[in-house]
């Protein structure tokens, strides 16, 4: 069994481990929440990675239908690439830092609106089927230079959000050195690489997709939520 039980989810691939978020690596985020993070009690930009835990029962798949938590009527998708490793990664420098990469997945970060940035959103971000990922991994070389990569998020077939990974503060490779400087990464783990602020919201009923070309596309319907 792999480490966080992924073989009990057929259709995860094998690779799939622990998925780790990260929020404020991006330019538009950074700067929408800039007069917060430069106030009481942060006074400045963060100096080192931000993570947040998706836990294994937030994995969906493809073409699953999300149920929202009770009383909860709106939520936000995030759509994000995620950097899956290849093998137990510590201290990486950033010059050799991609050669400790798998390949790449696409996710949906789905998220109930929240305001505080003083306490971690588990309930918002660690809800069942919080984190539908696609079911294959785009290895490097058929993707190539990753910060070239557009990520478009859907909501009814429209597209509703688009960034480029060309503004992430930290790449991939200075994201994956940063990250492990502090904590050891190993084979399956997951980097979502951002959750770029203004995500749009959808509600029961629609039809929500991420879409990174030449890595893929998830989609899903967001259900009723749970009485």
């Amino acid at each position: 069994m792999s480490q966080n039980g992924a073989e009990e989810i057929p259709w995860v691939p094998a690779e799939i481990g622990n998925i780790y978020g990260v929020i404020l690596n991006d330019e538009e985020t950074l700067a929408r929440y800039g007069a917060a993070l430069t106030g009481e009690p942060y006074k400045a930009e963060p100096s080192a990675p931000v993570l947040y835990f998706k836990p294994a029962n937030t994995i969906a798949r493809d073409g699953d239908e999300i149920a929202l938590p009770a009383r909860a009527e709106i939520v936000e998708v995030y759509g994000t690439l995620g950097v899956v490793m290849a093998r137990e990664t510590c201290r990486a420098e950033e010059t050799n830092a991609l050669a400790h990469v798998r390949g790449y997945i696409v996710a949906a970060d789905l998220t109930l609106p929240h305001d505080s940035l003083y306490r971690p959103p588990i309930i918002e971000k660690c809800f069942d089927g919080a984190c539908p990922i696609g079911s294959e991994i785009a290895d490097m070389q058929s993707v190539g230079d990753a910060s070239t990569l557009e990520v478009r998020i859907l909501v009814n077939g429209m597209v509703m959000q688009r960034w480029a990974l060309s503004s992430l503060r930290r790449g991939i490779a200075k994201l994956i050195a940063d990250v492990t400087g502090f904590m050891t990464l190993y084979p399956g783990d997951v980097l979502l690489v951002a959750a770029v602020a203004g995500a749009p919201r959808a509600r029961a009923g629609d039809i929500v997709a991420v879409e990174i070309p030449r890595v893929g596309r998830v989609e899903n319907r967001i259900g009723g939520a749970i009485p």
